[in-house]
Protein backbone atom coordinates (compact mmCIF):
# COMPACT_ATOMS: atom_id res chain seq x y z
CA UNK A 1 0.00 0.00 0.00
CA UNK A 2 1.49 3.33 -1.16
CA UNK A 3 0.64 6.82 0.67
CA UNK A 4 0.92 9.66 -1.31
CA UNK A 5 1.19 13.22 -0.70
CA UNK A 6 -0.22 16.41 -2.17
CA UNK A 7 1.16 18.03 -4.86
CA UNK A 8 3.39 21.07 -3.45
CA UNK A 9 1.80 24.59 -3.94
CA UNK A 10 2.90 26.59 -6.87
CA UNK A 11 2.08 29.59 -4.60
CA UNK A 12 4.95 30.69 -2.81
CA UNK A 13 2.80 33.48 -0.69
CA UNK A 14 0.28 36.26 -1.02
CA UNK A 15 0.52 39.76 -0.56
CA UNK A 16 -1.93 42.51 -0.73
CA UNK A 17 -4.27 40.08 -2.59
CA UNK A 18 -1.79 39.62 -5.27
CA UNK A 19 -0.09 36.00 -5.89
CA UNK A 20 3.63 35.09 -5.84
CA UNK A 21 4.69 31.94 -7.58
CA UNK A 22 7.59 29.81 -6.93
CA UNK A 23 7.75 29.80 -10.52
CA UNK A 24 8.34 33.96 -10.72
CA UNK A 25 10.88 33.24 -7.74
CA UNK A 26 12.95 30.91 -9.27
CA UNK A 27 13.49 32.42 -13.01
CA UNK A 28 14.06 35.73 -10.76
CA UNK A 29 16.65 33.77 -8.93
CA UNK A 30 18.48 32.40 -12.07
CA UNK A 31 18.38 36.01 -13.28
CA UNK A 32 20.35 37.23 -10.25
CA UNK A 33 22.73 35.02 -10.00
CA UNK A 34 23.50 34.64 -13.87
CA UNK A 35 23.87 38.34 -13.85
CA UNK A 36 26.44 38.35 -11.18
CA UNK A 37 28.64 35.50 -12.90
CA UNK A 38 28.70 37.59 -15.86
CA UNK A 39 29.50 41.17 -14.28
CA UNK A 40 32.04 39.33 -12.66
CA UNK A 41 33.25 37.53 -15.98
CA UNK A 42 33.02 40.51 -17.95
CA UNK A 43 35.78 42.68 -15.77
CA UNK A 44 38.11 39.88 -16.56
CA UNK A 45 36.90 40.43 -20.46
CA UNK A 46 37.42 44.25 -19.72
CA UNK A 47 33.96 44.97 -20.69
CA UNK A 48 32.53 47.92 -18.30
CA UNK A 49 29.58 45.92 -15.76
CA UNK A 50 27.31 48.64 -16.64
CA UNK A 51 26.68 46.74 -20.13
CA UNK A 52 25.75 43.90 -18.80
CA UNK A 53 23.08 45.55 -16.50
CA UNK A 54 22.02 47.31 -19.31
CA UNK A 55 22.12 44.64 -21.49
CA UNK A 56 19.61 42.51 -19.08
CA UNK A 57 17.33 45.24 -18.71
CA UNK A 58 16.86 45.13 -22.75
CA UNK A 59 17.21 41.63 -23.32
CA UNK A 60 15.12 40.28 -20.06
CA UNK A 61 11.53 41.33 -20.91
CA UNK A 62 12.27 40.54 -24.68
CA UNK A 63 13.14 37.34 -24.32
CA UNK A 64 10.13 36.63 -22.42
CA UNK A 65 7.49 37.94 -24.77
CA UNK A 66 9.59 36.09 -27.26
CA UNK A 67 8.78 33.27 -24.90
CA UNK A 68 5.87 33.49 -24.40
CA UNK A 69 4.97 34.50 -28.36
CA UNK A 70 6.85 31.12 -29.58
CA UNK A 71 4.68 29.24 -26.78
CA UNK A 72 1.42 30.62 -27.78
CA UNK A 73 1.90 30.26 -31.68
CA UNK A 74 2.56 26.54 -31.33
CA UNK A 75 -0.57 26.33 -29.45
CA UNK A 76 -2.65 28.32 -30.68
CA UNK A 77 -5.03 25.83 -31.33
CA UNK A 78 -6.04 26.62 -27.27
CA UNK A 79 -5.05 29.89 -27.27
CA UNK A 80 -7.08 31.32 -29.66
CA UNK A 81 -10.33 30.25 -27.77
CA UNK A 82 -8.60 31.85 -24.47
CA UNK A 83 -7.00 35.06 -24.83
CA UNK A 84 -7.15 36.17 -21.62
CA UNK A 85 -4.97 33.55 -21.00
CA UNK A 86 -2.04 34.48 -23.27
CA UNK A 87 -0.50 36.80 -20.65
CA UNK A 88 -0.47 34.66 -17.85
CA UNK A 89 2.91 33.70 -18.06
CA UNK A 90 3.36 33.25 -14.20
CA UNK A 91 0.85 30.07 -14.92
CA UNK A 92 4.43 28.66 -17.41
CA UNK A 93 3.89 28.26 -20.79
CA UNK A 94 7.03 29.79 -21.93
CA UNK A 95 9.43 28.53 -24.30
CA UNK A 96 13.17 28.22 -23.93
CA UNK A 97 14.00 28.46 -27.35
CA UNK A 98 11.89 31.72 -28.16
CA UNK A 99 13.20 33.60 -25.13
CA UNK A 100 16.92 32.83 -26.96
CA UNK A 101 15.89 34.10 -30.06
CA UNK A 102 14.21 37.00 -28.76
CA UNK A 103 17.40 38.21 -26.59
CA UNK A 104 20.05 36.80 -28.86
CA UNK A 105 18.93 39.73 -31.46
CA UNK A 106 18.75 42.06 -28.49
CA UNK A 107 22.61 41.05 -27.69
CA UNK A 108 23.35 41.66 -31.36
CA UNK A 109 21.85 45.25 -31.68
CA UNK A 110 23.15 45.99 -28.25
CA UNK A 111 26.55 45.20 -28.99
CA UNK A 112 26.89 47.10 -31.98
CA UNK A 113 25.35 49.93 -30.73
CA UNK A 114 28.26 50.13 -27.69
CA UNK A 115 30.95 48.76 -30.11
CA UNK A 116 31.67 45.77 -27.86
CA UNK A 117 32.55 42.13 -29.91
CA UNK A 118 29.36 40.29 -30.29
CA UNK A 119 31.42 37.06 -30.12
CA UNK A 120 33.08 38.36 -26.59
CA UNK A 121 29.43 38.91 -25.17
CA UNK A 122 27.80 35.92 -26.32
CA UNK A 123 31.19 34.12 -24.79
CA UNK A 124 30.70 36.04 -21.25
CA UNK A 125 27.26 35.07 -21.10
CA UNK A 126 27.08 31.93 -22.59
CA UNK A 127 28.10 29.66 -19.15
CA UNK A 128 26.02 31.79 -17.02
CA UNK A 129 22.86 31.22 -19.53
CA UNK A 130 22.84 27.90 -19.01
CA UNK A 131 23.64 27.59 -15.82
CA UNK A 132 20.32 29.80 -15.36
CA UNK A 133 18.71 27.33 -17.42
CA UNK A 134 19.15 24.91 -15.42
CA UNK A 135 17.73 26.64 -12.08
CA UNK A 136 14.70 27.43 -14.32
CA UNK A 137 13.31 24.05 -14.87
CA UNK A 138 12.88 23.79 -11.25
CA UNK A 139 9.93 26.48 -12.00
CA UNK A 140 8.56 24.01 -14.65
CA UNK A 141 8.88 21.55 -11.32
CA UNK A 142 6.89 23.63 -8.92
CA UNK A 143 4.27 23.69 -11.53
CA UNK A 144 4.40 20.08 -12.73
CA UNK A 145 5.01 20.85 -16.31
CA UNK A 146 7.95 19.94 -18.78
CA UNK A 147 7.37 15.71 -17.73
CA UNK A 148 7.89 13.10 -19.20
CA UNK A 149 5.76 9.93 -20.15
CA UNK A 150 4.08 7.20 -17.44
CA UNK A 151 6.68 5.51 -15.25
CA UNK A 152 6.79 3.47 -12.02
CA UNK A 153 7.36 4.91 -8.60
CA UNK A 154 9.31 1.82 -7.73
CA UNK A 155 11.57 3.43 -11.22
CA UNK A 156 11.55 6.72 -9.39
CA UNK A 157 12.89 5.30 -6.26
CA UNK A 158 15.58 3.16 -8.24
CA UNK A 159 16.83 7.15 -9.07
CA UNK A 160 17.34 7.91 -5.43
CA UNK A 161 15.28 10.68 -5.66
CA UNK A 162 14.53 12.73 -2.37
CA UNK A 163 10.77 11.73 -1.52
CA UNK A 164 9.42 15.67 -2.38
CA UNK A 165 10.70 15.25 -6.07
CA UNK A 166 8.68 12.03 -6.42
CA UNK A 167 5.41 13.02 -4.81
CA UNK A 168 5.63 16.19 -7.68
CA UNK A 169 6.23 14.04 -10.44
CA UNK A 170 2.75 12.09 -9.20
CA UNK A 171 0.58 14.05 -11.48
CA UNK A 172 -2.86 13.52 -13.51
CA UNK A 173 -3.17 9.94 -11.51
CA UNK A 174 0.10 8.35 -12.33
CA UNK A 175 4.46 9.00 -11.81
CA UNK A 176 6.03 11.00 -14.59
CA UNK A 177 9.39 10.89 -16.17
CA UNK A 178 11.35 13.84 -14.16
CA UNK A 179 12.03 15.10 -17.67
CA UNK A 180 12.56 18.52 -15.64
CA UNK A 181 15.17 17.16 -13.37
CA UNK A 182 17.08 15.38 -16.42
CA UNK A 183 17.19 18.77 -18.34
CA UNK A 184 18.54 20.59 -15.19
CA UNK A 185 21.17 18.19 -14.49
CA UNK A 186 22.49 18.24 -17.92
CA UNK A 187 22.29 22.32 -17.77
CA UNK A 188 24.21 22.44 -14.66
CA UNK A 189 27.02 19.97 -16.11
CA UNK A 190 27.83 22.17 -18.71
CA UNK A 191 27.59 25.25 -17.00
CA UNK A 192 30.47 23.06 -14.84
CA UNK A 193 32.53 21.78 -18.08
CA UNK A 194 32.28 25.50 -20.16
CA UNK A 195 33.19 27.19 -16.42
CA UNK A 196 36.32 24.43 -16.04
CA UNK A 197 37.41 25.03 -20.21
CA UNK A 198 36.86 28.70 -20.93
CA UNK A 199 39.92 29.94 -19.04
CA UNK A 200 42.79 27.09 -20.64
CA UNK A 201 44.90 29.09 -22.57
CA UNK A 202 44.66 28.71 -26.38
CA UNK A 203 41.85 26.59 -26.10
CA UNK A 204 39.06 28.68 -27.62
CA UNK A 205 39.06 31.04 -29.82
CA UNK A 206 36.68 33.94 -29.22
CA UNK A 207 33.47 32.80 -30.01
CA UNK A 208 33.51 29.11 -29.31
CA UNK A 209 33.10 29.32 -25.68
CA UNK A 210 29.24 30.46 -26.88
CA UNK A 211 29.54 27.63 -29.88
CA UNK A 212 30.25 25.17 -27.53
CA UNK A 213 27.44 25.81 -25.16
CA UNK A 214 25.04 25.72 -28.78
CA UNK A 215 26.42 22.43 -29.25
CA UNK A 216 26.24 20.84 -25.42
CA UNK A 217 22.78 22.47 -24.67
CA UNK A 218 20.99 21.22 -27.90
CA UNK A 219 22.22 17.65 -27.64
CA UNK A 220 21.20 16.98 -24.10
CA UNK A 221 17.97 19.04 -25.44
CA UNK A 222 16.57 16.59 -27.98
CA UNK A 223 17.33 13.29 -26.28
CA UNK A 224 15.34 15.02 -23.05
CA UNK A 225 12.53 16.51 -25.24
CA UNK A 226 11.87 13.32 -27.10
CA UNK A 227 10.46 11.61 -23.49
CA UNK A 228 8.68 15.11 -22.90
CA UNK A 229 4.37 14.77 -23.25
CA UNK A 230 4.00 18.21 -23.63
CA UNK A 231 6.23 19.27 -26.38
CA UNK A 232 5.41 21.76 -28.74
CA UNK A 233 4.21 19.73 -32.08
CA UNK A 234 4.11 21.39 -35.91
CA UNK A 235 2.61 18.89 -38.05
CA UNK A 236 3.41 16.25 -35.92
CA UNK A 237 6.91 17.19 -35.48
CA UNK A 238 8.32 18.24 -32.40
CA UNK A 239 9.68 21.43 -32.85
CA UNK A 240 12.16 21.66 -30.47
CA UNK A 241 13.63 18.15 -31.08
CA UNK A 242 14.30 19.40 -34.58
CA UNK A 243 15.54 22.81 -33.58
CA UNK A 244 17.86 21.15 -31.61
CA UNK A 245 19.10 19.39 -34.23
CA UNK A 246 19.69 21.95 -36.65
CA UNK A 247 21.80 23.93 -33.74
CA UNK A 248 23.74 20.99 -33.13
CA UNK A 249 24.99 20.36 -36.50
CA UNK A 250 25.05 24.41 -37.43
CA UNK A 251 27.26 25.15 -34.56
CA UNK A 252 29.84 22.40 -35.12
CA UNK A 253 29.52 23.79 -38.77
CA UNK A 254 30.54 26.91 -37.74
CA UNK A 255 33.12 26.48 -35.46
CA UNK A 256 35.03 24.54 -38.71
CA UNK A 257 34.07 27.51 -40.82
CA UNK A 258 35.63 29.87 -38.85
CA UNK A 259 38.36 28.04 -38.12
CA UNK A 260 39.73 27.06 -41.76
CA UNK A 261 38.52 30.80 -43.02
CA UNK A 262 39.10 33.05 -40.67
CA UNK A 263 42.57 30.81 -38.86
CA UNK A 264 44.94 33.76 -37.62
CA UNK A 265 41.94 36.70 -37.56
CA UNK A 266 40.32 35.08 -34.98
CA UNK A 267 41.83 35.74 -31.93
CA UNK A 268 42.63 32.98 -29.02
CA UNK A 269 42.00 33.44 -25.42
CA UNK A 270 45.51 33.52 -23.98
CA UNK A 271 44.75 34.03 -20.72
CA UNK A 272 41.89 34.92 -17.96
CA UNK A 273 42.44 38.47 -18.63
CA UNK A 274 42.68 38.76 -22.58
CA UNK A 275 40.23 41.17 -25.04
CA UNK A 276 40.01 40.73 -28.31
CA UNK A 277 41.54 43.85 -30.32
CA UNK A 278 39.32 46.21 -31.21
Amino acid sequence: MEFILGALNPIAFSFGGIQVHWYGIIIASAVVIATLLAVREAKRRRIDPDNIYDLILWALPVAIVSARTYYVIFEWGYYKNHLDEIIRVWDGGIAIYGALIGAGIVVYLFCRIKWIPVWLMLDVIAPVLIMAQGIGRWGNFMNQEAFGRITSLDFLQSLHLPQFIIQQMFINGAYRQPTFLYESMWDILGFIVLMSLRHRPNLFKQGEVFLTYVIWYSFGRFFVEGMRTDSLMLLGIRVSQWLSVILFFGAITLVILRRRMLKDRLPRYLDGNELAPK
